[in-house]
């Protein structure tokens, strides 16, 4: 097998499980590797710690698959995780509650780089490092032996593939080319996905356990959903007994399958106004109106897309916060979220706290949000738990 070596004192994170090994760690490259393929890792003083895929363009030029010394990355090790990811969804698989949830999450189900969302009877992947590209037939063959379905389709467009070299690629794997609609059940919820063309692999699937529970507090109430989408929060709010929803998002496209999500489950829209806008002018405009609401919904996209941008980002979030907390009334809930990675939770609960200050309200913190419990993180990879939220009460 062919090597990498890394430099003095730089064996820490691989040691304490880490899957990531940045260039400036690497000493040398011994025996030329292709892109994707995989190398054995060793230290300076010659320990084996592991095996991982190599990516010549990348920053991150390793991410490892295995910690042992004896343990190869062959066929069989690939089809075995992809058999545990889904083993491990068992729960989700039986629920009856949801038939959409990711079944691989990349680093954190031992295969960086490699994504897999369940839609009923659709699979879709995402393949975003050059190892995960180096093993993708080996992957989709495994996916029709231990999660039979009706079709297999790509959507390998995250920004992460131009770091790896790699480019876009999108389109049928296997079986049958899915529709333009996929119809989804969440928690009593149903909801049309394009997962042909729609953000991510169709739908935010690791929003499904934090809908469920911001829902419980919109009885009764009058909702603003910000950032909206296709109406994943304000839907699930509605089923829950809100009074009414506003949704703001910048997207016609996604705006108008928030109208046929609502339709889907409540059959009317008397009680769903759909805003199309830049979200922080809209708010400002309803601040400016004086018009309030019971609960403010915040799910923005990535503010920070790197370390440079984390101060950026955290005014951003600070910004749309301030704007959330002036247009709740007393005793009314702010659900805010953030999917910046390199925004921590602590932070990101800061920022929002700051944003309190100056709005002058008092605030109580009710729960803490994670991403969804298919999307699980390793606990050696903090850079895992991306998507924080926070639930307020908001005096």
């Amino acid at each position: 097998m062919k090597e990498v070596v890394l430099n003095p004192e730089r064996e820490f994170s691989v040691a304490r499980r880490h899957p990531w090994i940045f260039s400036g760690a690497v000493a040398a490259v011994k025996g030329d590797p292709e892109p994707g393929e995989t190398v054995r890792v060793v230290s300076a003083a010659g320990k084996v710690l592991g095996a991982g895929s190599y990516s010549p363009e990348s920053q991150i030029r390793v991410r490892m698959w295995t910690f042992s010394e004896d343990t190869d990355v062959d066929r069989a090790l690939v089809r075995g995780r992809v058999a545990r990811a889904i083993g491990v969804r068992a729960v989700l698989l039986a629920e009856a509650s949801t038939d959409a949830f990711r079944l691989i999450n990349a680093e954190a189900d031992g295969m960086p780089g490699v994504i897999v969302d369940r839609y009923g009877e659709w699979l879709v992947c995402q393949f975003t490092t050059a190892g995960a590209e180096y093993w993708k037939s080996v992957i989709v063959e495994a996916l029709q032996t231990y999660m039979p379905c009706r079709g297999i389709y790509e959507r390998s467009e995250a920004d992460t593939r131009k770091f790896e070299g790699l480019a876009d690629a999108a389109g049928l794997l296997a079986g049958e080319m899915p529709p333009e609609r996929i119809e989804i059940t969440e928690h009593g919820c149903r909801y049309l996905v394009d997962i042909r063309g729609g953000q991510k692999t169709g739908f935010y699937l690791d929003q499904r356990d934090n809908r469920r529970t911001v829902a419980l507090y919109a009885n009764g109430g009058e909702v603003l959903n910000a950032f909206s989408y296709t109406g994943g929060f304000g839907v699930a709010a509605l089923n829950a007994g809100a009074r009414s929803v506003t949704h703001v998002d910048i997207s016609e496209p996604a705006l108008t399958m928030a109208r046929e999500n609502t339709l889907l489950n409540v059959c009317d829209l008397a009680c769903s106004e759909f805003i199309r806008g830049k979200v922080f002018e809209v708010l400002r405009k309803f601040r400016d109106r004086g018009r309030l609401f019971d609960m403010v919904i915040l799910d923005p996209p990535k503010f920070a897309e790197s370390k440079g941008s984390l101060m950026k980002a955290a005014r951003g979030y600070k910004d749309i916060n301030l704007l959330g907390l002036k247009l709740l009334r007393p005793g009314g809930v702010l659900a805010t979220f953030s999917c910046s990675g390199r925004m921590t939770p602590e932070l990101f609960q800061k920022v929002v706290a700051d944003a309190a200050v100056d709005a002058r309200r008092d605030v109580q913190l009710t729960m803490r949000m994670q991403q969804s419990t298919d999307h699980p993180q390793s606990l050696c990879f903090p850079e895992g738990l991306y998507l924080k939220g926070l639930l307020c009460r908001v005096w």
